[in-house]
């Protein structure tokens, strides 16, 4: 199966509902058919920060779990390697605004030949991977 990444933007979108990305979301896992889905422990730790408002920790901590048990989905562990590697690209990137979690999934999507990423951060189009979720109501 054909790899495609999974960013932060992603999980959020499919997980709650009013989110203004969730349809598009829904479209692109669509029409990409079978896939294997990667992301990393840094990628997942980022989601639980975003929703970790009163009333949302018990249901990210349990799609967290899900995504975990998964076997359509890789879920590459946090090291210091990915976290220096990280550094790397990002002190590399002074013009830029990737976060350092872009830059550790940048560094993933490279070293697993990954093209296309579940997102709509054009930071990722910025180091030529194509983003997959687009809005219609969102000019590109």
């Amino acid at each position: 199966m054909r790899p495609v990444f999974a960013d932060t933007l992603y999980w959020i979108a499919i997980v709650k509902p009013s989110d203004p990305w969730q349809e598009a979301a829904k479209s692109a896992r669509a029409a990409l058919g079978q896939v294997r889905i990667i992301t990393t422990d840094e990628v997942l730790s980022e989601f639980l920060n975003a929703l970790s408002g009163r009333g949302r920790r018990r249901h990210a901590a349990q799609m967290v779990r899900a995504i975990l048990r998964n076997p359509n989905v890789t879920v590459v562990p946090q090291s210091r390697d990915s976290f220096l590697t990280g550094l790397e690209l990002y002190e590399q990137r002074p013009d830029k605004e990737y976060s350092l979690i872009d830059c550790v999934s940048m560094n993933v999507m490279r070293a697993e030949e990954i093209t296309d990423v579940l997102t709509n951060d054009h930071h990722f189009e910025q180091e030529s991977f194509t983003v997959l979720m687009r809005r219609s109501d969102v000019p590109s």
